[in-house]
């Protein structure tokens, strides 16, 4: 059931953060709509975009933090949670700048985290992927157990004690927002749920993991390693 808009949010209840690279297309598109629907703060971390994503964020009313160096997207996404910690946000929705999630569905994210039911909250629609992206979660969840249908949405919900942990210095040594996180946060026994939400096919660009075959074998291969070495287990 789809939570409708409410009236703009005071203080610190939460943020909206929105990492970006070469978004300039969307991501006012995506700010404006946001800061229209919820009344929360929005930040766009930009990840050394080369065109005009950070004057277009910042005309749609967005805080811009301006990475110095390219992080990567879970680099950009960390960036942005510190910067919640900092602020003392009680709750973190991460989305993507390129227009696939849809600002409307945060409500849905946010229900379950208010209600006391999960610490983290996943925007699914696994119909979005391809056969080749199905196969890869079907194999990562066979390998760590993750009970998570969606493996790689960036659209989540975090609460305070995620926000606290994710931008702690074990998820610095992570490279991806997915399974590493997942990993992490079942360590710390934080509770993960999966809602379903709408996706739009992406209109600009291409997937940063899902570019190449050399992307998703690199991918792949640390992924894998990761998993192996047992991170995110809990100890005995």
């Amino acid at each position: 059931m789809r939570h409708q808009p409410s009236t703009p949010h005071q203080g610190r209840e939460a943020v909206i953060l929105i990492p970006a690279h070469n978004e300039a297309a969307t991501v006012g598109a995506i700010v404006r709509a946001a800061r229209r629907l919820w009344g929360y703060p929005v930040v766009v971390i930009d990840d050394c975009s080369s065109d005009a994503t950070v004057e277009q964020a910042q005309a749609a009313g967005a805080i811009v933090l301006s990475l110095i160096l390219q992080l990567g997207a879970w680099g950009a996404i960390q960036t942005g949670l510190r910067y919640a910690k900092q602020f003392g946000y009680q709750m973190a929705i991460t989305l993507d700048a390129d227009g696939q999630h849809e600002p409307d569905s945060i409500g849905d994210l946010l229900e379950p985290i208010r209600l006391g039911q999960a610490d983290v909250v996943i925007g699914a629609f696994p119909a979005r992927a391809s056969c080749a992206r199905r196969l890869a979660w079907r194999y990562f969840r066979w390998l760590t157990g993750l009970a998570v249908e969606d493996i790689t949405s960036g659209f989540r919900a975090y609460d305070r004690q995620a926000i606290d942990l994710l931008a702690g210095c074990t998820a610095t040594l992570l490279d991806y927002q997915d399974v590493g996180v997942l990993l992490l946060l079942n360590r710390h026994g934080l509770r993960v749920i999966e809602v379903p939400v709408r996706m739009q096919p992406r209109t600009q660009g291409i997937s940063r993991v899902f570019r190449s075959w050399w992307t998703v074998g690199s991918y792949m291969l640390q992924t894998t390693v990761l998993c192996l070495a047992r991170f995110g287990y809990s100890r005995k």
